[in-house]
């Protein structure tokens, strides 16, 4: 699509005001949408339970994407349009419809388009009677530590009529009215990401934290993994979310197995042995019928893993290195005190600490073809969230920066990665920015180095938020609750 300035408006403020206007009639019409099983987006980015003005940033935000304007007049009267359709459960990307439809627009300016029937061509595959929409498949998390917490966040925000999270497994401290207190305070509250958005209520004669209107059970789990019922308490056929790093070998995960109600088990950290090491969106469709229980390998694997696979299928990586530079986490000390590996024992607010990552050796596992291709190394540094990784590599043929970046941007926009990958022209873009992404990686494209057969990548990624999301896609397609996203990629 050519680009098409906007042209100014006289009045600013008013032309601010009446697209505001639009933005909050939006509102609702998500909120219905979302109600029948529909997610609305605007390129990868959620509309639902979003504020007028959010709306009106990702309207803005689009422009650095296509490089065109998009203004709530176009893309309002074609979410009216949407309202009225019959559409089963799925994800609609308002604002890559908005685009098509102005592009169309601009190309037949004397061709009077029936936007009704131009979204029924579009949205072929989910139009018809929606019927009963499926019971919500239930969830339970074991652990309650930054990743624990977090996806306790994500799946009572964003688990709609697809994921319930039912229960929290934990080891209680305390009176447990002391205890629920306690855990409240910690869902609420979170130095790095903020406060929770929603309520959260204790009932203490169910021992369970009310999230949003969703009771969640929090069970004392002292005498293992392998010794509670969770069909007792109305839990059947469950996914465990295992986030205390514990058990990460089959032997030990399986011991969730044992219990009536768990039917898979999701790992959030490097499996060992046969354990399969999934990255959502690069390998998860391998994952069999009959596997049940899987690892989501680590983050860093899960950001630098997308990248060497674009990379590698346009230009092919001879060789690389990779570098992470690693905000702190919690198995690191405040003060020097022991810890069993190398250096992590030094003082973590006060240090940058040479460290080893298991994710270049994960990489083999994701991606077989750069087998003994990747090394890799880590700096942990002082700074709580949002890390660095820094792509050293040597690719088949020449390239320049900007084919390199244009092939990546195009990925990130428009292909079967877009869920996955961002991409960031911003000249002034640092590692704060990236707080909250629900991506796995951004590409830094103002960073990029490319000369002869060498090229050089720099990409953040939010080490929680952002793997949690992956986690958040990884469950959503173990149980098979994803749904289908239109329009469909044009790469």
């Amino acid at each position: 699509m050519s680009r098409q300035p906007r042209e100014r408006p006289a009045d600013y403020l008013a032309d601010w005001g009446e697209r505001e206007a639009l933005a909050e009639n939006m509102v609702p019409i998500v909120g219905a949408l979302h109600r029948r099983g529909v997610c609305v987006q605007i390129y990868n980015r959620s509309l639902v339970n979003r504020s007028s003005i959010d709306i009106m940033k990702m309207h803005r935000f689009v422009r650095q994407i296509e490089r065109n304007e998009l203004s709530e007049f176009e893309s309002y009267s074609l979410l009216l349009a949407l309202k009225d359709l019959p559409l089963r459960p799925s994800v609609i990307d308002l604002g890559q419809l908005t685009v098509r439809h102005m592009a169309l627009a601009a190309e037949s300016p004397d061709l009077e388009i029936d936007q009704g029937a131009w979204l029924r061509e579009q949205l072929t595959e989910v139009i018809g009677e929606a019927g009963e929409v499926p019971p919500p498949r239930d969830v339970v998390i074991y652990g309650f530590g930054r990743i624990g917490r977090l996806m306790a966040r994500l799946l009572v925000e964003e688990g709609g009529s697809q994921l319930r999270l039912r229960a929290v497994c934990i080891r209680k401290r305390g009176a447990p009215e002391e205890d629920l207190i306690k855990r409240a305070s910690l869902l609420r509250r979170d130095s790095v990401h903020g406060s929770f958005r929603g309520t959260i209520r204790i009932d203490e004669e169910l021992e369970s934290l009310v999230i949003n209107g969703n009771p969640v059970r929090f069970i004392d789990v002292d005498g293992g993994p392998d010794s509670i019922d969770y069909e007792s308490l109305g839990i059947s056929n469950a996914l465990m979310i295992d986030s205390t790093g514990v058990w990460r070998d089959r032997t030990g995960l399986e011991r969730h197995l044992k219990c009536p109600g768990i039917d898979r088990v999701l790992l959030t950290a490097p499996g060992r042995g046969d354990l399969p090491n999934l990255v959502y969106g690069i390998n998860h469709e391998t994952l069999g019928d009959g596997e049940k229980v899987v690892s989501a390998a680590s983050c860093t694997t899960n950001a630098i893993v997308p990248l060497l696979k674009i990379v590698h299928d346009e230009f092919e990586v001879m060789h690389g290195h990779i570098e992470t530079v690693h905000a702190y986490t919690n198995d690191q000390n405040l003060t020097d005190n022991y810890h069993d590996k190398s250096r992590r024992g030094r003082s973590a607010p006060m240090n940058m600490v040479i460290t080893e990552t298991g994710a270049a050796s994960a990489v083999a596992k994701a991606l077989p073809q750069l087998s003994g291709r990747i090394t890799g190394n880590a700096i942990r540094v002082p700074t709580p969230n949002v890390s660095l990784a820094i792509l050293n590599l040597e690719l088949g043929r020449p390239v320049d920066r900007k084919t390199v970046n244009e092939h990546l941007r195009q990925q990130a926009l428009h292909s079967r990665y877009s869920s996955i990958l961002d991409y960031t022209a911003s000249p002034d873009a640092a590692s704060t920015d990236f707080v909250g992404s629900h991506y796995a990686v951004a590409l830094d494209s103002q960073a990029t180095i490319a000369e002869g057969q060498r090229c050089v990548l720099y990409a953040w990624y939010d080490n929680e938020y952002g793997y949690c999301w992956q986690l958040f896609r990884m469950a959503q397609a173990i149980l098979g609750v994803e749904r289908l996203k239109l329009p469909a990629d044009r790469v």
